[in-house]
C-alpha cells in the first residue's frame, strides 16, 4: 500500500468513529500543519500519535458541549474537572472559584498539564481561578475538527503541554447559511438540553479574494437534582454507606461548657460521656424527617467518635446534590480571510462567549455555640427539653446544637464568564517556505453573585439568638411567617466577587526545506512566542462578613511576561526512516528559563507496518494563584481526629472528636516548577486493505508536582508534616496550615491502542473503530519523603485512574441513510473503605465498584433537499451509575461517582440542520 494511504489510516487511530485525515479536507498535494508540528507537508503520518474528531462525528453522537466531548477521549483524567464534581466545597483539589467551568485533564495530570488551543492558538484561561482554558469558552459550532496530540509537546507548544494538546480546529472559508436546531431530553425527567446555531459565510479565496464568516451558537442546559434519580442515596448501611454528618434539619444538640448539656452527658449504667443528643433519636424516629437517618455509628467509629453519634441522627445531604446545574451559553466567531496576493493571506478573527452557570450547593450547616453567641435561649418557644432522656439535662440553660439550616436556602451562586480574544493574522508561502504570524488579545472574566442561601454571619446569628426560628422543624411542620421573615432579613443577596485573565501574544514562524539529503528533503520550522499573561481577583463585598461565603482570598493585579523561541527539523535518514528534532527555550519574568528539546522517530520497513517513537521534558511554571493568592481561613465540618493527640488522650473529644476545626489555605510564593521527562514507541500495522491497529506505549514522570496540600492529609501523615499542625499551649491544634506545595512527583504509564476497519456489503459501507488507553501505572507521592503510591484501579479523592477505558463504534450508511452504534467503556476499581478502612465492613459491602458501560444509537437521514436529520438515543439500555460506597465530602456523590458516570440516564436526541444555500 502507497505510503500516503497508510498515513490516513494511521491518522485515524482511536478516533470515535469514521473521520478522516486531514488531507482528505484539503486539495491533492496542499502543504498543512498537523497537530505536533510546526512543519508544513504533504499531510501524512508524523512520528506522534494524533487523534482527529470532525464535527460530523460530534453531531451523530448527540455531544452538545465540549465537555461531554472530552469526556469521551479515553486519554483524558477520570476526574473532578467537570461541572458536577467541580460544584463543591470541599476536597483535594476543590477549585472553590471555578463554579460552572470545565476542564481538560489527558493522562490525568490535571487541567494545568493540558494545553488547549484555537486554530494552534492560545486563549486566555478561566476568568477565576485562571488555572486552564474553560472548555465553555470553546466556539463547539463553528468546529471543523479536533485534534488531540496525546504526546508531550512542551517544545513545539509551550513548556505545560505536559499531558497533551487539544486543538480545536475551525471552519473557514465557508459559504453559505446553514441553521441547525437540537434538543436532548431525558426518560426521567430532568437535565434536558437545547441547542441552535447559525453558520454564515460569503466570498471565496479562490475567486473572490475573501471570505467572510460568522457562527453563533447558544444552548441551555436545564438543572437536574439528586432526589429525582433512585442510585442517588447516601443511605444505604447494609453495603457500607450511610451519612457521616450530625448536622441535621432538625438539629441535633451539644455540649458545651455553659449550655443545657454541659460538657457531657452520661445515661444510667453507662459509664461512656457522650457529646450531642437528639430525641428522635432516642425514640428510634430520626427518618421520620425527610432525608434523616439514626447516624450509623458503627461504620464511622474509627473516624467519627461514638461519643458524638451514637445518640444523634444523621442527614443525607449527597441526595440534595445538583447533578446538573442549570447552564446557559452563547458563543459568537467571526472571521474575515483576505487574499492580499496569490499565496499571502491575511485573517482577522473576533471570539465571544457568555457562560451564566447558576452553582447551586446543599444549604450550609450552622452551629449553635458560645463563642458563636446564637444558643438557643431559656424560655424560646421552641426551646428542646431533653430531661426524659437525659437526667443531667439543665433547662435553665441555653441549648448548643448542630442544624442543617434548609429554611436558610440552598447556597446559590450564579457565575458569568465572559470570554474575548482578537486576533489579527497573516499567512503564506514564499515558494517552497511558510509563514505565519499573529497578534491577539484575549480576555477572561467572571463574575460572582450570591442568589440565595448565604446569610451575613452576624445577622443570622443573632437571628438564631432570638429563639423565634425553630431548629427543630418536625414532620409537616414549618417555619412561622414571622421567622421566614427573619431568615430573609439576614441574607446577602448580590456581587460577591470578580476574577479575570489576559493574554497579548505576539507569534510567528516560518518552515520550509533547507536542502536536499539522499533520502528527500530537511526541512525545518523556527518561530517566536512572546506573551504577557495577566490575573487578578477580588471581592466586590467583605466575604468575612458571610457565613461559609466561597472564593478565595483577593490576588491583586498579577502579571508575567513569557518569552520562547523554537525551532524544529526533519531529517529523512533514510527512505524508510525519519527523525523529529526540537528545542524550545521559555523565559517567565518571574518564575526563570528553561530549556526543553524533544527528538522522535517515524521508521517503515514496509508498506503495511510503522513504527514511531518520541522523547522529550516539559516545565508547568506555577500560576498567579498557586502562587500570590492570599490566606483563607476555613472550617473542617464533623468531628476530625487528631491522631497524634487521640493517642496521647484517649477519648478526649478536644482531641478525638474536634468540633469545627480551622484551617489556612493560600498561594505559596516558594513554589518550584513542575517538571517532566516522558516518551512514546508505538507502531501500526496493516495486515489487510481497510483493516489496521495501532498501540503506542507511553510514560511521564514529573517532579516537584503542584498540589493542594488539604489539611486531611496533614493530618493524615501528620509525622512528615507536623510542622503545617499549629497548636495551642495545652497541646490542642489552633489550625492547619494548607495549601499549594510541591508534592514529590508522579510516575505515570500506560498504552494507547486505537483499531479500525471498514468495507463494503453490496451498496452499503461499514466502518468500525475503538480508541483505549490501558491505564499500566499511576504511582504518586503525596509530599517529599514519602514512598510512591500505585493509584490505578483504587478509589482516590483526586482522579480515579481507571485500568482500561474506550470508545468503540459501528457505522453503516447506505444512500441517504446511515446509522451509527457507540459504546463506552470504564473499568472498575477497588472502592473506598468504611471507617477509613479500620476493622471489618458490613457484611453486604463489595470492595469492588464494577465496571461502567453505556450505549448510544444514531440515525441520520439526508433525502430532504438541504436538510440533515439525526435522532439518537444516548445511554440506550438506561444503565445506571455502579455503586460506590464513597460518602460525598472531598468528592461529589452519595452511591454513585460523576467522575465516572452520566447521571441523567436514557435520553433521547433530535437535531435539524437546513443549508439555505
Amino acid at each position: 500500500m502507497k505510503l500516503k494511504k497508510l498515513a490516513q489510516l494511521v491518522a485515524l487511530m482511536g478516533v470515535v468513529g469514521p473521520v478522516f485525515a486531514q488531507e482528505a479536507a484539503a486539495p491533492a498535494m496542499q502543504r498543512v500543519e498537523v497537530t505536533g508540528s510546526s512543519i508544513k507537508r504533504v499531510a501524512k503520518e508524523g512520528a506522534l500519535p494524533v487523534q482527529v474528531i470532525t464535527f460530523e462525528q460530534i453531531e451523530k453522537q448527540g455531544i452538545t458541549t465540549t465537555e461531554q466531548l472530552v469526556r469521551t477521549l479515553s486519554a483524558n483524567g477520570t476526574g473532578a474537572d467537570n461541572m458536577t464534581s467541580g460544584n463543591n466545597v470541599f476536597g483535594a483539589d476543590a477549585d472553590r472559584v471555578s463554579g460552572g467551568a470545565s476542564f481538560a485533564s489527558l493522562r490525568g495530570l490535571g487541567p494545568s498539564s493540558t494545553l488547549v488551543l484555537l486554530n494552534g492558538r492560545r486563549i486566555a484561561t478561566h476568568g477565576a481561578s485562571g488555572k486552564s482554558v474553560d472548555l465553555n469558552s470553546i466556539p463547539l459550532g463553528a468546529i471543523s475538527r479536533v485534534e488531540i496530540l496525546k504526546d508531550g509537546a512542551s517544545a513545539i507548544y509551550g513548556t505545560d503541554a505536559i499531558g497533551g494538546v487539544i486543538n480545536f480546529i475551525l471552519k473557514t472559508n465557508y459559504s453559505g447559511v446553514e441553521a441547525s436546531v437540537s434538543t436532548n431530553d431525558t426518560q426521567a425527567g430532568g437535565g434536558a438540553t437545547r441547542r441552535a446555531s447559525l453558520l454564515a459565510g460569503t466570498g471565496s479565496l479562490e475567486s473572490d479574494r475573501y471570505n467572510i464568516m460568522a457562527s453563533l451558537t447558544v444552548d441551555k442546559a436545564q438543572q437536574l437534582n439528586g432526589r429525582d434519580r433512585s442510585f442517588v442515596n447516601g443511605y444505604q448501611p447494609g453495603r457500607g454507606l450511610s451519612p457521616d454528618t450530625t448536622g441535621t434539619p432538625f438539629a441535633n444538640q451539644m455540649a458545651g461548657t455553659g449550655t443545657a448539656l454541659g460538657t457531657a452527658f452520661q445515661l444510667p449504667g453507662d459509664p461512656n460521656k457522650y457529646l450531642q443528643a437528639n430525641p428522635l433519636s432516642f425514640q428510634g424516629k430520626c427518618d421520620t424527617i425527610a432525608g434523616m437517618s439514626q447516624y450509623q455509628t458503627a461504620l464511622w467509629k474509627d473516624v467519627t467518635s461514638p461519643l458524638r453519634t451514637t445518640y444523634s441522627c444523621a442527614y443525607d445531604y449527597g441526595a440534595d446534590y445538583v447533578l446538573q446545574f442549570p447552564v446557559e451559553r452563547a458563543n459568537l466567531l467571526s472571521r474575515g480571510t483576505f487574499q492580499l496576493a496569490p499565496d499571502h493571506r491575511m485573517f482577522v478573527e473576533v471570539l465571544g462567549s457568555r457562560t451564566k452557570a447558576t452553582a447551586i450547593l446543599t444549604p450550609m450547616q450552622v452551629q449553635a455555640t458560645v463563642a458563636n453567641k446564637n444558643l438557643y435561649p431559656v424560655g424560646g418557644a421552641y426551646y428542646q427539653d431533653l430531661s426524659a432522656y437525659i437526667p443531667s439535662f439543665d433547662k435553665t440553660k441555653p441549648i448548643s446544637y448542630k442544624w442543617r439550616a434548609n429554611d436558610v436556602g440552598n447556597r446559590t451562586q450564579e457565575n458569568t464568564t465572559d470570554n474575548a480574544r482578537v486576533l489579527v493574522g497573516f499567512e503564506g508561502n514564499f515558494g517552497k517556505w511558510d509563514y505565519k504570524a499573529g497578534i491577539s488579545r484575549a480576555e477572561s472574566s467572571t463574575k460572582t453573585k450570591l442568589t440565595d442561601g448565604y446569610s451575613y454571619t452576624d445577622k443570622l446569628y443573632a437571628a438564631l439568638a432570638s429563639g423565634i426560628i425553630n431548629p427543630w422543624v418536625g414532620a409537616g411542620q414549618s417555619q412561622t411567617e414571622a421567622a421566614k421573615q427573619l431568615i430573609e432579613s439576614t441574607k446577602f443577596r448580590g456581587d460577591f466577587q470578580h476574577g479575570k485573565t489576559t493574554l497579548t501574544q505576539i507569534d510567528g514562524s516560518v518552515s520550509g526545506e533547507l536542502f536536499q539529503l539522499p533520502a528527500g528533503a530537511l526541512a525545518m520550522a523556527a518561530g517566536f512566542d512572546l506573551r504577557r499573561e495577566g490575573y487578578s481577583f477580588a471581592q466586590d463585598v467583605d466575604a468575612t462578613q458571610i457565613l461559609l461565603s466561597p472564593g478565595n482570598a483577593a490576588l491583586k493585579d498579577a502579571s508575567r511576561t513569557v518569552k520562547a523561541v523554537y525551532a524544529e527539523l526533519l531529517v529523512p535518514v533514510t527512505k524508510d526512516l525519519e527523525m523529529q528534532l526540537a528545542i524550545r527555550r521559555d523565559d517567565y519574568s518571574l518564575v526563570g528559563a528553561t530549556t526543553n528539546p524533544k527528538v522522535a522517530f517515524r521508521y517503515q520497513p514496509t508498506d503495511f507496518l510503522l513504527f514511531r517513537g518520541s522523547a522529550s521534558k516539559g516545565f508547568l511554571a506555577p500560576s498567579f494563584q498557586q502562587l500570590y493568592s492570599g490566606s483563607l481561613s476555613q472550617e473542617l465540618p464533623n468531628g476530625v481526629v487528631d491522631q497524634e493527640g487521640c493517642a496521647k488522650h484517649p477519648g478526649v473529644p478536644e482531641y478525638c472528636a474536634i468540633d469545627r476545626l480551622d484551617y489556612k489555605t493560600g498561594g505559596n510564593t516558594n513554589l518550584k516548577p513542575e517538571t517532566s521527562k516522558q516518551g512514546s514507541v508505538g507502531f501500526v500495522i496493516e495486515p489487510f486493505k481497510g483493516y489496521s491497529a495501532s498501540f503506542d506505549y507511553w510514560a511521564i514522570n514529573t517532579k516537584d508536582r503542584i498540589l493542594n496540600r488539604t489539611p486531611q492529609i496533614v493530618l493524615a501523615n501528620y509525622q512528615a508534616l507536623n510542622q503545617y499542625i499549629h497548636r495551642n499551649p495545652d497541646g490542642t491544634i489552633e489550625y492547619v496550615q494548607a495549601g499549594w506545595i510541591n508534592a514529590a512527583g508522579s510516575r505515570v504509564r500506560g498504552l494507547d491502542v486505537g483499531l479500525r476497519g471498514e468495507g463494503k456489503i453490496q451498496d452499503a459501507k461499514w466502518t468500525a473503530t475503538l480508541d483505549g488507553t490501558y491505564m499500566d501505572s499511576f504511582k504518586f507521592a503525596e509530599y517529599q519523603g514519602q514512598e510512591y503510591q500505585e493509584l490505578v484501579g483504587k478509589f482516590y479523592t483526586r482522579d480515579l485512574y481507571l485500568r482500561w477505558k474506550h470508545n468503540a463504534s459501528f457505522g453503516v450508511s447506505r444512500g441517504d441513510w446511515s446509522g451509527l452504534l457507540i459504546q463506552s467503556f470504564s473499568s472498575g476499581y477497588k472502592d473506598q473503605l468504611p471507617n477509613g478502612g479500620k476493622g471489618a465492613p458490613p457484611p453486604g459491602f463489595k470492595p469492588d465498584v464494577s465496571s461502567y458501560t453505556t450505549y448510544n444509537l444514531s440515525g441520520t437521514y439526508t433525502g430532504f433537499k438541504n436538510t440533515t436529520i439525526t435522532v439518537g438515543i444516548q445511554n440506550l439500555f438506561d444503565r445506571d451509575p455502579p455503586f460506590t460506597a464513597h460518602n460525598v465530602d472531598e468528592v461529589v456523590g452519595a452511591g454513585w461517582d460523576p467522575r465516572v458516570a452520566d447521571p441523567r440516564g436514557r435520553s433521547l436526541s433530535f437535531q435539524l440542520k437546513y443549508k439555505f444555500m
